[in-house]
């Protein structure tokens, strides 16, 4: 007698087609993050120099600064760190146990990841402006724009799970764009990255993100283990 609850092999097939899927994702942000900092390390683009230098142009805002560093303040390691676990707790209390772990993984992993990658390319901080906040370690890729791609994005991603109002759908992921294109934006502004360090950054954040919720939502149909 057939088993009702069994899963059938095609539909298996494509758990693993979309576990594959985030697999490769992950795989491939961090081989180009690494392959696209081992060719810029120890020069600048032309349109960095000019990003950079024409932000500059018209001489410092008092009140652009502080905005920028408080803008900045939206990517640190500290903010990033209480958001996710934030989101955690709340999928935890939900039950879905599944999807908080994967959360939690996917930015302490992704953290770790850009970390290292700062230490292999070791790229210099840009020397062309004076430098608005301070800064200790090295350029590329930008932490910020990294860190604030995969975690607002993320929970971007989870906010649309909970409701069914499209145009709320799309506030949600336009807002969470939005705030992650201002945070990498304000980190060149403020003289501490070349612009290629960010877009870097945003492109590994994004890919990452998507990598971990592919992967997971594979698991989570392929083990039935939450709430739909």
């Amino acid at each position: 007698m057939t088993d009702p609850t069994a899963t059938p092999p095609a539909t298996r097939r494509a758990y693993l087609s979309w576990a594959l899927r985030g697999m490769a994702a992950g795989a491939a942000a961090l081989i180009l993050l690494l392959l696209f900092g081992l060719l810029v390390d120890r020069w600048p683009f032309p349109w960095d120099r000019a990003i950079l230098t024409g932000l500059r142009a018209y001489g410092p805002s008092p009140g652009l600064m502080r905005a920028a560093v408080d803008i900045t303040a939206l990517g640190s390691v500290t903010v990033l760190i209480m958001m996710v676990a934030g989101a955690a707790l709340l999928l935890l209390a939900r039950g879905l146990w599944l999807t908080a772990a994967a959360t939690a993984a996917a930015g302490i992993s992704g953290g770790a990841m850009v970390t290292l990658i700062k230490h292999i390319v070791a790229r210099a901080r840009p020397n062309l402006v004076p430098h608005w906040v301070d800064v200790s370690n090295a350029s590329f890729p930008s932490g910020h724009a990294a860190g604030s791609a995969m975690v607002y994005l993320t929970l971007a991603a989870l906010a649309t799970q909970v409701t069914r109002t499209p145009r709320v759908r799309l506030a949600t992921v336009a807002l969470a764009v939005l705030l992650v294109g201002v945070i990498g934006v304000s980190r060149v502004y403020l003289g501490v990255h070349w612009p290629s360090d960010v877009a870097a950054g945003w492109c590994f954040g994004t890919l990452w993100a998507l990598s971990w919720w592919w992967a997971t939502a594979a698991a989570r149909a392929s083990w039935g283990a939450e709430r739909q």
